[in-house]
């Protein structure tokens, strides 16, 4: 599992009054999940919004998920929303098919807040990565896209196919 941080890792800072990526909180998460028989590998490379992130970043990241292919059964890459579709298509094209599965998620709301879908998009990349044949993948919200051509549809806050032009469908 490789965390780059992102809204769902995102804690509120009371003396600033704002969200933000100071640590990480994916242990607290998954300290909260039954992981029988499951050997979990984490590798903390980031921790920041992912609009702050630049291509180097995606390349990084992408390297690293390969590096990791190589040596474990699948890849849970823990990544913001707003850009993690530059993650899995650079993924893609650098491992066209990884000899695992690369499974990305993230959350729309930080695992802090009560009204939050971090946990849920988290337990569902843990199955999903155990299940799905050697690709690149996100998995979100009870559903799993395929890379290339998966985009996020800000009006819906969820993510889907690209149309032809690139825009969501």
């Amino acid at each position: 599992m490789i965390s780059t941080g992102g809204t769902i890792e995102k804690t509120y800072d009371a003396l600033e009054g704002v969200l933000s990526n100071r640590f990480s909180v994916l242990d607290l998460m998954l300290g909260q999940l039954r992981l029988n028989g499951v050997e979990l590998v984490r590798v903390p490379l980031m921790n920041k919004d992912s609009l702050e992130m630049t291509e180097g970043d995606h390349l990084l990241i992408a390297r690293t998920a390969e590096a990791m292919a190589q040596a474990h059964d699948g890849v849970i890459i823990v990544h913001g929303t707003d850009r993690l579709q530059h993650t899995g298509e650079r993924a893609c094209a650098l491992m066209n098919p990884p000899p695992t599965p690369i499974v990305l998620t993230g959350a729309m709301k930080p695992y802090e807040l009560r009204d939050t879908d971090a946990l849920q998009n988290i337990t569902e990349a843990l199955l999903a990565v155990q299940i799905l044949p050697p690709g690149v993948y996100v998995a979100m919200h009870n559903e799993v896209l395929r890379f290339p051509g998966v985009v996020k549809d800000r009006e819906r806050g969820c993510f889907t196919r690209a149309l032809p032009d690139g825009a969501p469908r």
